[in-house]
């Protein structure tokens, strides 16, 4: 599913989500929560996708990254575009493959960017858009499975995935 349109309105208190992007987070959960049985999930885990901000990301061009270097599709289960849309990855009822040894019982949610424009630098460009939807995503999930932790890649693995503290950012 791909939003066009940014949803997001900026208020002097920060940044809120538009019921455009609320209705498509509810949509994407409503269709995958019953598909979880039998998988406990306990933590969330952000990534970025080490890209330029500059350059094009989706899900297809993830997934054809993640089978390149065999893995059987995208690693994800969702994907923030840089215009703050959500995006399905890998079904959550199919376990994660985004972070060794963490996998079996995480979400993980990647953001498009993470690379400063020479495409080695980590750097934070998140969008405000894309902020503002990690964030809702965060919450919609916490209110299916719990407060669990949300966790950066960078706190299981030597990388600096995803180029933020998201443990301080969002626990």
């Amino acid at each position: 599913m791909i939003i066009g349109a940014i949803g997001i309105a900026a208020l002097t208190t920060g940044i809120i989500i538009t019921r455009k992007y609320k209705t498509q987070i509810m949509n994407i959960l409503d269709r995958t929560k019953l598909a979880i049985v039998g998988r406990t999930i306990n933590k969330i885990i952000i990534h970025c996708t080490a890209t330029r901000p500059s350059q094009d990301c989706t899900v297809a061009l993830i997934d054809q990254w993640h089978r390149q270097r065999g893995f059987d599709g995208i690693g994800y289960h969702y994907v923030i575009y840089r215009d703050g849309s959500v995006h399905e990855g890998r079904p959550l009822s199919k376990v994660g493959a985004h972070c060794v040894g963490q996998n079996s019982d995480s979400i993980g949610i990647s953001y498009c960017g993470g690379v400063a424009e020479d495409g080695t630098t980590p750097q934070d460009n998140r969008t405000d858009a894309q902020k503002a939807t990690i964030k809702r995503l965060i919450a919609e999930l916490r209110q299916a499975y719990g407060n669990i932790p949300v966790y950066g890649h960078r706190d299981f693995a030597t990388k600096a995935c995803p180029s933020f503290d998201a443990k301080t950012e969002y626990n």
